[in-house]
């Protein structure tokens, strides 16, 4: 069964993988670090990312599209893992701090590549009704 996972979102486990890895890495300074709210652009840019390539290849492995599903795959398991990946940085590190406007972005990336996927993508794939 996990092997079906595998096969069907390849580059979103990878995708997965590497978030949780960078999320506990100290974060370096770089030459971007005087942009205003940089780092809350790059939690939306990267989660929304994310989401689209969830979309891409949940449309890619199935004829239809099962709202419930969608839902459940492409909104809310990506903002409970961003939610988790906040407490362990807070609780269980020291070289991290969790942030709730790190949740906020993450959740604002997720939702509006969630809305591009089902419009734009979405619309080359029939709909099952919930």
């Amino acid at each position: 069964m996990i092997t079906k996972y595998i096969r069907r979102y390849p580059f979103s486990l990878l995708l997965t993988a590497v978030i949780l890895c960078l999320s506990f890495f100290p974060v370096p300074h770089t030459q971007l670090d005087h942009v205003p709210f940089i780092d809350k652009w790059v939690h939306i840019v990267m989660y929304g990312g994310y989401t689209l390539v969830i979309w891409t290849e949940y449309l890619r492995s199935h004829i239809r599209i099962h709202f419930t599903r969608t839902l459940l795959l492409i909104v809310i398991v990506p903002i409970v893992m961003s939610g988790i990946i906040e407490l362990l940085q807070e609780y269980c590190t020291v070289s991290r701090s969790g942030d709730w406007m790190d949740l906020a972005a993450n959740t604002l990336g997720v939702v509006l590549s969630a809305i591009a996927g089902y419009t734009f993508l979405g619309s080359i794939v029939p709909h099952k009704r919930p």
